[in-house]
Order: structure tokens, then sequence, then C-alpha cells
């Protein structure tokens, strides 16, 4: 568990720079220069995610069960993916009505998918995972969306097309993760 916590704190604290210490990262980007900031950042957070990975795999050959949701849970938490893939997209799809209204689509993906896979599962590891990723995405959010207000950002509008686009990138995305990728790279089917 201990890599597991470590990688978190690596990559959600690399990630909380902006909400933390914003002043800080203009500074260094202005010492270093923003591709070397970029590139610093881009290794830091492969770091992270690895020991994310690799710690997760080890915390999940000694289960402890914290609590046992229902079956149906199981079910819900393949909308709540669903939804999250489609903010997924809204971050990446220029010009849709998603990211036009909410401004910062992608950490309410991660929102989603943290708060949908927590109904779905009980074991300890998962709650170590996920409980940390819903907390941060909240935070998160509310720090941008202020930051947003203070600076005037208005994101451009939406469009029938960008929608169009957004939705099936994240259906056929979520199609893919469901029935094959998942089971794939995570080694349990969502979808049984």
């Amino acid at each position: 568990m201990l890599v597991l916590v470590l990688g978190l704190i690596i990559f959600l604290g690399l990630h909380s720079v902006r909400i933390v210490a914003d002043d800080w990262r203009n500074q260094q980007i202005a010492r270093i220069g923003l591709k070397r900031w970029k590139a610093l950042y881009a290794i830091t957070a492969i770091v992270g995610f690895v020991l994310i990975v690799w710690g997760f795999g080890m915390a999940r050959q000694h289960p402890v069960l914290i609590y046992a949701p229902p079956m149906w849970l199981r079910h819900l938490n393949a909308l709540f993916v669903l939804i999250a893939l489609v903010l997924f997209a809204a971050a990446r799809v220029p010009n849709n009505h998603v990211k036009a209204k909410f401004g910062h689509p992608q950490v309410l993906a991660v929102k989603t998918w943290a708060f949908g896979h927590l109904l779905a599962t009980g074991m300890l590891h998962d709650l170590v995972l996920f409980v940390p990723f819903l907390v941060w995405a909240i935070v998160l959010y509310v720090v941008s969306r202020r930051r947003d207000r203070l600076n005037g950002t208005v994101y451009p509008p939406g469009t029938i097309k960008g929608d169009v686009l957004v939705v099936v990138i994240g259906v056929v995305s979520w199609a893919l993760f469901a029935f094959w990728l998942h089971t794939l790279l995570i080694g349990v089917s969502p979808m049984t």
C-alpha cells in the first residue's frame, strides 16, 4: 500500500501545484522556461502514475474488505464511467457546449470516475485510490472556476458539431473500455 500512497502523493501533489502554489509555479516557469517545466512535469507525472499502477496492483494482492456494495451499483458505475468519458472528450474537442458551460470537463470527468468507482468497489485499496482522486478533483474544480472568474476567462461557444463529436468519442471510448480494455488492463470485467 505504501507504493500506492507514494504514487498518489507524487501524482496528485504535482497536479495540485496550481491549487496551492500557483505563484511559485509561475516563478519556476519564468526561471527555467516553459518547455523545461513541461518536461520535468511530464517525467514526474509518469513516475507518479507508474507508482500508482504498481502500488495498486500490489495492494490488490492483499484485499481488505471495507464494505460490500450491491451488484446494481457496479452497473450504475458503468453509467458514471460513460459520463466521465464524455466529459473527458469534451475537454479535448473544440467548440462544445459542455466545455463552454463547465470550463474544466476533464476535472469533472475525474470526479465522476472516482465517485462511481467508490460506489461500486469496497476494498481498502479502492478507497485509498479513489478517495484522494475525488477530493482532489472537487478542490481543483472549485479553484479552477474561481480562477476563471477572477481572470474573466470565457470559453468558446459550443456548436452542434462539437457536441456530436464529444458524445461519439465518449461513447466509443466507453464501449472499448467497458467491453475490452478494462479487463485487459485492470483484470476486472466491469460488465459482469
